[in-house]
């Protein structure tokens, strides 16, 4: 069944506004109805509780709310939003003013549509079987911190998130959430571009991230895949590329990190005993610290990866985080310096980094502005050609490439 609101409802916005035919329109359609609005300006502060379609046709018919609360809330399952532009929602972070608001529902679908000047884009509460495709999100023109989330999942299962592009919103946070597919999204001008906790058995793939504090941070989760993302520009004194916190059992593989303050950032990863970290075939280049690892982390597995104009290859700021007991096989390093007689590709000794006692004054923020100069390649050079200590033995890869493509 198609129910059409006639282009007679909307010669006058502001009368579609006093009456808010949209909700009389929702509530007087029978489930499963498909709702087709003409261009046009909506009265927001809907609330949908039955199985509906409501198609805005190239984002010209408007749901705006009145600056109180969420703009539209989702109570029933089956229902599909598309193509609408939605905006103007409340700006109080204790209610989670947003968008769209999905709650306790499954077999959704928001498509297509653009989502400006609410606090919260698209917020999920106990949300499974969803579609979240090919939206545009921007938060309130507020500080970074005081922005909503992008989207946020809450206790949600088995989504597919694709094509979404998160604009100077906050975050898009998972948190107790499994099993959900995330895929070529693009964030840009945020905090975490992407942000999990307590979460397992997610597939993050072919997603960009530009120009935010943290690309991709996994906190105290497991199971997880991430392949083939694009992080650039992840700056600042918090700025990383990926980031692994308590997180066990991860494959991070074909991803580039490229331009960040740290590319990797490792704490306390693997947590759960007997499990390792798989980090493979990445490119770590052009960063001003390749692997930033924090705290005890053993067991992670680095093979094939590429680590190539990092100031740093690798820097270990804690006593005991006892990174030799991770594994590095086969990686490239733009800054071995041994050979490959045989012409296999693989270098006829092993890669050994290093930290110098004389380097500890290079962790000095204010210094760091001079990292790449002159002076400090010369100071680097004197400090492994006459340390004033015997240096530390951080890895050792008995096998690396002599070049960037595969062996």
């Amino acid at each position: 069944m198609v129910q059409k609101i006639i282009a007679s409802f909307i010669i006058v916005s502001h009368f579609l506004w006093a009456n808010n035919i949209l909700q009389e329109a929702i509530d007087n359609a029978k489930p499963g109805s498909r709702l087709e609005l003409p261009a046009g300006v909506y009265h927001g502060n809907i609330i949908i509780d039955k199985p509906l379609i409501i198609d805005g046709k190239d984002q010209k018919a408007v749901i705006e709310g009145d600056g109180n609360g969420t703009v539209v809330i989702i109570k029933s399952s089956r229902v599909t939003l598309k193509n609408l532009t939605i905006r103007h929602s409340g700006e109080e972070h204790e209610r989670v003013d947003a968008g769209v608001a999905l709650q306790k529902v499954e077999q959704c679908s928001i498509e297509n549509c653009k989502i400006i000047d609410c606090l919260f884009g698209i917020d999920m509460a106990q949300v499974t079987h969803t579609e979240i495709n090919g939206n545009y999100i921007e938060s309130k023109p507020f500080a970074l911190g005081l922005r909503g989330d992008g989207v946020r999942l809450w206790y949600s299962n088995d989504n597919h998130l694709s094509h979404n592009h998160l604009y100077k919103s906050r975050d898009f946070v998972v948190w107790y959430s499994h099993g959900n597919l995330i895929e070529k999204n693009r964030g840009e001008y945020g905090r975490y571009s992407l942000h999990f906790m307590y979460t397992g058995k997610n597939i993050v793939k072919d997603n960009v991230y530009k120009h935010n504090s943290v690309g991709i941070f996994f906190m105290y989760s497991q199971d997880t895949v991430a392949t083939g993302n694009l992080i650039e520009n992840s700056l600042g004194t918090t700025g990383l590329g990926i980031g692994m916190k308590d997180a066990s059992n991860f494959v991070l593989k074909d991803n580039t990190i490229i331009y960040c303050a740290r590319g990797l950032f490792i704490d306390r990863s693997p947590y759960e005993p007997d499990t390792e970290n798989i980090i493979e075939g990445n490119r770590i280049i052009y960063n001003s610290e390749g692997i930033h690892f924090h705290s005890l982390s053993l067991h992670n597995r680095f093979v094939g990866n590429i680590f190539k104009g990092n100031i740093e290859n690798v820097i270990n700021d804690s006593y005991n985080a006892r990174v030799t007991e991770n594994v590095f096989d086969g990686n490239y390093w733009d800054d071995y310096e041994g050979f490959d007689r045989n012409g296999d590709g693989i270098g006829d000794g092993p890669y050994n980094y290093y930290a110098y006692a004389d380097k500890v004054w290079l962790l000095n923020p204010n210094v760091k502005f001079f990292y790449g100069s002159p002076v400090i390649s010369i100071l680097n050079f004197l400090a492994k050609l006459a340390p004033f200590s015997e240096p530390v033995l951080l890895l050792s890869d008995k096998h690396p490439k002599m070049y960037e493509g595969r062996v």
